[in-house]
């Protein structure tokens, strides 16, 4: 039961202040958070698309408490986009953006955070590639949701995630299956109390099941956001059951994480795109990846102890 406790932590300046200030802690962050810039970046997006992968990026940064930080997010996403140009590597990396950082939570934040999010979504489409909306805590969904609906008139291929922890996400599953748009499926990170959301692993776990074959059952296009391998052979099995060829999903998983099982995927033919984040604000990021899994934790706990 630490994952909870790792996400309170997530939301604690004092623990922030802690973790960060560790000498080995960017040594253990380096694993999941490969660079600070674009030009960090470049060679980690280069080396991954070279080995048959595709990838989504996440400039990370949430806590946004000015319009100017707002901003100063949407112009980070356009350089980004704009590198991707220059590499011609739009038709193998799309972007994923919290709205968070575009200044969803700040006065008039529904208005802003689509105000912001829009130009990087025309310009990712500009050169060939997309944007995901990632999913944050349940009190966000309603205007994520909006704003995806709104971006789809203009852009269909943007996409959005849902987490099977939410009760609510069966419903919007089969809204988003019958709509024809990109769906990443996800457990969900954030702490989210017993009313809006399953608490126990075998429960989210069935929950992802069901959803996943809506998804697949549907017309839209399923993406698997899963390190685990019992859900991956699931995915494969319902994607055949639905008649869905190899390119009609895809499996996304994150930097850092199962790097082998990454290359076994697109070996066998499987669209397989990795989630690789980067930049300064790294923290909440860092300690929702501790959560999810206690390998990611064990590993900090061990690295703290033998490098410190």
């Amino acid at each position: 039961m630490l994952g909870p406790v790792i996400l309170a932590a997530s939301r604690s300046d004092r623990m922030r202040r802690l973790i960060s200030a560790a000498p080995v802690t960017k040594q253990v962050v380096d694993r999941f958070i490969p660079g600070e810039t674009v030009d960090d970046i470049v060679p980690i997006v280069e080396q991954l698309t070279a080995g048959g992968l595709e990838l989504t990026m996440d400039v990370v940064g949430e806590d946004i408490t000015t319009p100017e930080q707002a901003f100063a997010a949407r112009d980070a996403y356009l350089a980004l986009i704009d590198r991707l140009a220059e590499l011609e590597l739009g038709e193998r990396v799309e972007t994923s953006v919290k709205l968070s950082m575009f200044g969803q939570a700040l006065d008039g934040g529904h208005e802003l955070a689509f105000a912001n999010v829009r130009p990087v979504v025309e310009a990712a489409a500009a050169i060939g590639t997309t944007v995901t909306l990632d999913a944050e805590d349940h009190t966000t969904l309603d205007s994520m949701f909006a704003i995806h609906d709104e971006l789809r008139k203009d852009f269909p291929q943007t996409g959005c995630v849902i987490q099977a922890y939410l009760f609510r996400t069966e419903a919007d599953a089969r809204r988003l299956a019958a709509s024809g748009s990109r769906v990443r499926l996800v457990k969900g990170a954030y702490k989210e109390p017993a009313e809006v959301a399953y608490q126990q692993k075998h429960e989210i776990d069935k929950a992802y099941v069901r959803i996943l074959r809506t998804l697949m059952e549907g017309e839209g296009y399923p993406m698997v956001g899963s390190h685990d391998p019992r859900l991956i052979s699931i995915a494969q099995e319902l994607a055949r059951k639905a008649g869905r060829k190899l390119d009609e999903y895809e499996f996304q998983m994150l930097y850092g994480i199962r790097g082998d099982e990454h290359l076994r995927l697109a070996a066998e033919g499987h669209r397989m795109r990795v989630y690789t984040a980067y930049g300064t604000d790294w923290y909440g990021y860092f300690m929702r990846r501790l959560a999810e899994k206690p390998a990611n934790l064990r590993f900090f706990a061990r690295s703290m102890l033998t490098r410190g």
